[in-house]
């Protein structure tokens, strides 16, 4: 599916690690043969991945022979794994062998430092779209996946292919999770188009990565908001890099000073500086800013990327033509996703979306046809790339703290509200465990009482 005869026959490279290993397009079809013939069935597997090669060997595997896996990061939180294999009940995953003794379960090979475990699980009955799982993205412990087809996937990585111009000469950072919608779009596409990925499986911030990304000459840097936070502080914007010839943005808004300083050091050195939006149900990336706007359109997130559309839909459900009216934004394209999954049955499912995705965003679009996303009826926020759901938030901190909670907050920093002024350390450090984030992104504050209306909904735009 991902991978192309022609790429296998060249033997291309598609992979290589931060020792200078290498994982050719051959080697990875060679591969899916070995994995499948222990697994010999269309089945569910649990790959819990890190940016390894094990970890995308298992990926690949899947996607070539029809198994289906849910892609989980290896930290993931041992109670939210251990709950979803209960509610999913995988026949298979596919883990790093250092997390063997983790697991009272059957080691079937072991390949790439990974193994295949079997579980005992029964094989599931799985819908025949149905090519992979991820969890809605920053999940905190809900068993909610979106489930994606084949064709979502292909389409992706075609799309994508045209928007950066892919070519097989081009070397793309691959930092950003595999599990993470963008992530995993970076390498679906760039392997699809016989370019190569260099896979790299820690910080921005440690000297290896910069090592890597200059003798490995790579083309190619994708990063959400908090990337371009740090590389801002590490001094990125003064740095001679002669090979890399884009920077990517998406994952959420950044701010127009740090967008204009990144346009700015894009035209002085010759590269190309392309904002994206997207979301994880959309697979990945639905519109981008081409780089020849990127001065003149400083924090829109540009059309739809090729073969998909954008539209804005009015509190009647019309849709609204004319330019500065806000509304809800919709996405037409075959890279929208099937639907949702919140317990094993769902896994038999057809397409619930049919090619057409509410986003929950509030965009305008302007006389030009560029989008900006101005708002969001859904309760969740995207801190430093990563959704987290406002209601979800309140609801764990209740269960596990007994206590009231509200949570409001913007894409800078969510606010959390408990009536118990003797917990607010311990309520932070649940959030940043919760969600693994940074703790700059929360603020812990006690207040006497939850404000409410009159029919006891809590009313979120109040004075503190």
């Amino acid at each position: 599916m991902l991978l192309k005869t022609e790429h296998i026959q060249n033997n291309t490279t598609a992979f290589i690690d931060i020792d200078g290993n290498v994982l050719s397009q051959k080697d990875l079809f060679d591969f899916s043969n070995v994995f499948f013939r222990h697994i010999s069935k269309r089945t569910l597997i649990f790959i819990l991945s890190e940016n390894t090669f094990g970890s995308v060997a298992g990926y690949v595997a899947c996607l070539e022979t029809k198994v289906v896996p849910l892609l989980l990061s290896a930290t993931t939180e041992t109670e939210l794994r251990t709950a979803l294999i209960s509610i999913y009940k995988p026949e298979f995953l596919w883990i790093p062998e250092r997390m063997i003794a983790e697991f009272e379960y059957e080691v079937v090979f072991n390949f790439y430092g990974y193994s295949l475990v079997r579980t005992g699980f029964e094989t599931p009955i799985l819908n025949n779209q149905l090519s992979l799982l991820l969890p809605t993205s920053g999940s905190t412990g809900s068993p909610k996946l979106v489930r994606h087809s084949y064709t979502n996937i292909e389409e992706n990585a075609k799309n994508i292919g045209q928007v950066f111009e892919i070519q097989t000469t081009d070397r793309s950072m691959a930092i950003l999770p595999m599990y993470y919608t963008m992530g995993l779009s970076v390498i679906s596409s760039y392997l699809y188009a016989g370019a190569t990925i260099l896979l790299y499986n820690g910080s921005l911030t440690e000297a290896q990565f910069w090592k890597f990304l200059k003798e490995q000459k790579a083309t190619v840097f994708t990063g959400v908001p908090y990337s371009f936070e740090i590389l801002s502080k590490l001094r990125f914007l003064r740095m001679d890099l002669p090979d890399l010839k884009i920077i990517s943005q998406g994952g959420g808004k950044i701010s127009p000073e740090l967008f204009n300083d990144f346009v700015l050091y894009a035209e002085k050195t010759g590269k190309k500086f392309i904002a994206t939006y997207g979301q994880t149900e959309g697979t990945a990336r639905m519109a981008f800013l081409p780089a020849a706007f990127a001065a003149t359109k400083i924090g829109s997130i540009g059309k739809a990327i090729p073969n998909g559309e954008l539209f804005l839909i009015d509190e009647n459900g019309k849709e609204i033509l004319d330019s500065d009216v806000s509304g809800e934004m919709g996405y037409r394209g075959k890279n929208v996703t099937l639907g949702y999954a919140n317990q094993l049955e769902d896994l038999l499912k057809a397409d619930e979306r049919n090619g057409v995705l509410s986003t929950g965003d509030i965009a305008v679009r302007d006389k030009d046809g560029f989008y900006y996303i101005v708002g969001r009826i859904s309760r969740f926020l995207k801190l430093y790339g990563t959704r987290v759901g406002l209601d979800e938030m309140e609801q764990l901190i209740a269960q596990n703290f007994e206590v009231e909670a509200m949570c409001t907050g913007n894409d800078e920093k969510m606010k959390i509200y408990v009536t118990n002024s003797s917990i607010l350390e311990e309520v932070l450090s649940f959030v940043i465990l919760k969600t693994g984030l940074y703790h700059q992104a929360f603020e812990v504050l006690y207040i006497a009482v939850i404000p409410r209306n009159d029919v006891g909904k809590i009313s979120y735009n109040f004075e503190q």
